[in-house]
């Protein structure tokens, strides 16, 4: 979903609770709101597959994902809404009355579109890799069967590896869950493209 800026600059206290109160959902970077905007079809049904393939790999183990509508805080004063998350062990919250706002995601999951792309790729994504909990950071195309995943390899470094058509398959080694990219793409309607066989 892409975001539009809405209003700059109110406290994330003011954030929160607006954000609660609110219809529809808003991303807090650096003092700034910014609304989302709605999600295509294409994007819904790889929301909808991406849950169905890691909720059967990940039954009876420790890791969970978690939906599009759980905020993952930031350090103190970025909120963000991933596309979908994955949890090992206890999930740890902001705080124990809401229970909306995630601060330990072990893979974050976003997909990608023309209008998410340079924020998916530029700030969010500088915000993602200060998550110590972090392992895997996957966008997912949703146009055409391409899949990046980044990977923590230490501190300050990640590893990148991309899995294009409908024939190729990813592993994510911090939840030990291997996926299909003809699964992830069932029943969606891909631009015609040679990536996606």
């Amino acid at each position: 979903m892409a975001a539009q800026p809405s209003e700059p600059f109110i406290t994330p206290e003011e954030y929160l609770v607006r954000d609660r109160m609110a219809d529809f959902k808003s991303e807090y970077i650096a003092g700034e709101v910014l609304a989302m905007s709605g999600a295509s079809g294409r994007h819904e049904t790889i929301v909808v597959n991406l849950t169905r393939d890691l909720s059967n790999a990940l039954r009876r183990k420790p890791c969970k994902p978690k939906g599009g509508n759980l905020r993952v805080r930031v350090r103190s004063a970025n909120f963000l809404y991933p596309d979908l998350t994955v949890v090992c062990g206890e999930p740890n919250y902001a705080d124990g009355e809401y229970l909306d706002t995630l601060l330990n995601p072990s893979v974050i999951f976003e997909i990608l579109s023309g209008s998410t792309e340079s924020k998916d790729r530029g700030p969010k994504w500088r915000l993602y890799q200060q998550i110590e909990s972090l392992e895997h950071y996957v966008i997912i195309n949703q146009d055409m069967a391409r899949v990046e995943i980044y990977t923590r390899h230490n501190d300050v470094d990640w590893l990148v590896h991309t899995e294009e058509g409908l024939s190729g398959a990813f592993s994510l080694s911090a939840i030990d869950v291997t996926l299909s990219l003809a699964e992830l793409y069932e029943d969606v309607a891909l631009a015609p493209d040679i990536l996606n066989d």
